[in-house]
């Protein structure tokens, strides 16, 4: 198993099945079986919904990979915006606890589930292309300037405009396509059992 291979099989594991076709995925545990006013709910003030944990997933991967990472166009568009029915822009890191309840009832999670498995298939369209050449090298600051410009960071514009540029290629696209999403994934299930709503698969 080459690298390649090695990270596609860790992707399948943050997606749904019918990313990655793993049916006892994070993704699956975290996700599946749920109402939509399940996905809604916040059980206590500290935590997100799984509404804003998905969200918040397949946008980060998709600023990334998509745009910062290859410097070409996010999945995510103002037609795909309109059908989410929201307004940012972001991802949502340095959201407001109200800001994180109006994206959860206002978001609409049968577009929203399609926009993650969208997502998640363009990365692995990407990588499965890639070279060994492509996991080589730096992150460009004109990418991360570019995305910052459209919005991409929110309130962190800042921090993150600096933070990217220069880190390894493989180490960013590893850290926010699993890792990051490994994390959530683990408040998902903190969510699940917070709202008595148990776990997936």
């Amino acid at each position: 198993m080459d690298v390649r291979d090695l990270f596609l099989d860790q992707h399948a594991a943050m997606h749904s099945a019918a990313v990655g076709g793993n049916k006892m995925s994070a993704a699956e545990r975290a996700f599946a079986g749920l109402t939509d006013e399940q996905m809604r709910v916040r059980p206590r003030e500290d935590l997100n919904s799984l509404a804003w944990l998905m969200w918040h997933i397949a946008r980060a991967e998709d600023i990334i990979v998509n745009q910062v990472l290859t410097g070409g166009s996010q999945v995510f568009d103002d037609a795909r915006m309109k059908r989410l029915g929201i307004t940012r822009r972001d991802f949502g890191i340095g959201m407001t606890s109200p800001e994180v309840t109006e994206l959860t009832r206002e978001i609409d999670l049968g577009a929203l589930r399609e926009y993650r498995d969208a997502v998640g298939l363009r990365t692995r369209d990407v990588v499965g292309g890639f070279k060994p050449q492509d996991w080589e090298g730096a992150v460009a600051s004109e990418a991360v300037q570019r995305a910052a410009a459209g919005g991409a960071f929110g309130a962190r514009t800042e921090q993150l405009a600096k933070a990217f540029p220069g880190r390894p290629r493989a180490a960013v696209l590893s850290g926010i396509a699993l890792f990051h999403s490994a994390g959530h994934m683990g408040e998902a299930a903190t969510v699940r059992t917070a709202g008595g709503f148990g776990t997936g698969v």
